[in-house]
């Protein structure tokens, strides 16, 4: 089952089932208002929601649910337009070790034993489509590909085991860094917040279920691919190295405290080792070039870049939409006191 936030003049959006092809619509606000009211309550609207998607496939469903509205004709919202909680791992060792290294730094210790995590801004996410502000060019703004999962109520103490039932929806999100503000910030030994500007998610979180056998081990095993100005930049495949687990990643976050539906937990930049897989982030490149040619030459994001980002099901064209829809999103100077 595929769900998604669209655009109705109100703050949190309106939730939809989304058909399997992601071509049609049916509004969910007879089960639930918003997805945020879904997960509070999840039990009763999960079998509720799953039958009005069996309705939109088998195109019987009720006119009033909107079903006939094409995707192409509304505005998507993130999934979540604002959450609770938005905590990002980083469970790709090579990433981790590619991108110290950038900026001089050594890998933790516990690099293989204990989840990198931090908890980013959560009230503002951008949709799928929107525009990357970026005030300073100078700031060096990069994206990242990652998966990550939104969580129901989860009970402080969980073992990763007692984690996995807890998982509700997978989804896609560009990350969105300021690499040139992080050491910085990094250095005042209080964490990020200013490098780390809103992300973005695209259109649709899906159950488990709708990815079959790819969804094992707490992982996605297929390719999460990012275009940059029309180029393919790095197809890495997000489940192979994915050295956390999603469940291991949420008994880490709940180790001192619950979390609440709604929580979204990223992967963390997705990464390979095998460097003809590309790249998920631009840092990780430039790091490359440094080590083979002693200088980084691919800029960071200018005004006007593209960045394109999707995940698709081997069935379905790897360069289309894909299973959770597409991040497409154009880098723009940023407007002072905009949202």
């Amino acid at each position: 089952m595929k769900l998604c936030t669209i655009d109705d003049g109100t703050r949190d959006g309106r939730l939809c089932v989304a058909s399997r092809d992601g071509a049609r619509l049916a509004a969910a606000s007879g089960i639930a208002k918003t997805l945020q009211a879904a997960l509070d309550d999840w039990d009763r609207c999960l079998p509720l929601l799953h039958a009005l998607a069996e309705l939109l496939d088998a195109g019987t469903a009720d006119a009033g649910t909107a079903d006939a509205i094409p995707v192409h004709t509304v505005r998507f919202r993130s999934p979540l337009p604002r959450a609770y909680g938005w905590i990002d791992g980083s469970a790709y060792i090579n990433h981790i070790v590619l991108v110290r290294k950038a900026r001089g730094a050594e890998p933790p210790e516990t690099l293989e034993t204990d989840p990198l995590v931090y908890q980013g801004g959560s009230d503002t996410f951008l949709g799928p489509k929107d525009e990357i502000p970026l005030p300073n060019p100078a700031w060096g703004c990069d994206f990242e590909s990652e998966v990550a999962v939104i969580t129901g109520d989860v009970p402080l103490g969980v073992t990763p085991a007692e984690a996995t039932p807890h998982i509700r929806l997978l989804l896609i999100v560009n990350d969105v860094s300021l690499r040139n503000l992080i050491p910085a910030e990094l250095a005042k030994g209080f964490g990020f917040f200013v490098s780390k500007p809103s992300s973005a998610f695209a259109p649709f979180a899906v159950t488990p279920d709708e990815l079959g056998g790819h969804w094992r081990d707490g992982r996605v095993h297929l390719p999460l691919r990012t275009w940059l100005n029309g180029e393919l930049f790095g197809d890495p495949d997000a489940g192979a190295e994915m050295h956390f687990s999603f469940p291991q990643l949420i008994a880490h976050c709940a180790t001192s405290r619950a979390l609440s539906a709604g929580t979204i937990i990223g992967s963390g930049t997705v990464s390979n080792r095998d460097r003809a897989r590309g790249s998920s982030c631009l840092a990780e490149r430039r790091m490359i070039e440094i080590i083979d040619g002693g200088a980084a030459t691919t800029p960071f994001l200018q005004h006007g870049d593209r960045v394109r980002i999707a995940m698709a099901l081997p069935e379905q064209d790897p360069s289309g939409d894909g299973i959770f829809g597409v991040i497409e999103q154009v880098v723009v100077p940023a407007k002072r006191g905009a949202p």
